[in-house]
């Protein structure tokens, strides 16, 4: 059985874990980490240190939290969908600074992006001539 990091916890509720296939379990947020547990195998979960969180990109469609992804310091990063993810978000500001949660960007943003940098590239092409 793995060892929760935490002394309290402030918020555990039922989530979707999205690395490879979709897993089912439990989200704490806690006064040490954020965890998820796997429902079936308590085995197979996810601690992550309050420390070693970069920042959390939350996707927004209209005024709905659809999902979030924590990124670690290390370069990785965790994607999730509790019940309520507004409320995760609110008890996870309580230990990641409010400036490091930020809002994803919208498709429309991620396509525009890359036409600008199509562009960019096609007029770096003219310029070296």
């Amino acid at each position: 059985m793995a060892q929760s990091m935490n002394n309290s916890v402030d918020l555990s509720i039922k989530a979707t874990s999205f690395q490879g296939i979709g897993t089912y379990g439990d989200v704490l947020v806690g006064n040490k980490a954020f965890e998820f547990y796997n429902e079936r195998n308590p085995e197979d979960y996810i601690q992550i240190p309050w420390e070693e969180i970069d920042y959390i990109s939350a996707e927004v469609i209209g005024k709905k939290i659809t999902r979030f992804a924590i990124f670690i310091k290390q370069g990785g990063h965790f994607s999730f969908s509790t019940r309520d993810n507004k409320k995760t978000l609110r008890a996870v500001r309580e230990y990641v600074p409010e400036d490091r949660l930020l809002r994803s960007k919208s498709f429309f943003q991620v396509i525009v992006a890359g036409l600008k940098g199509v562009g960019n590239r096609v007029v770096g092409l003219f310029k070296r001539k």
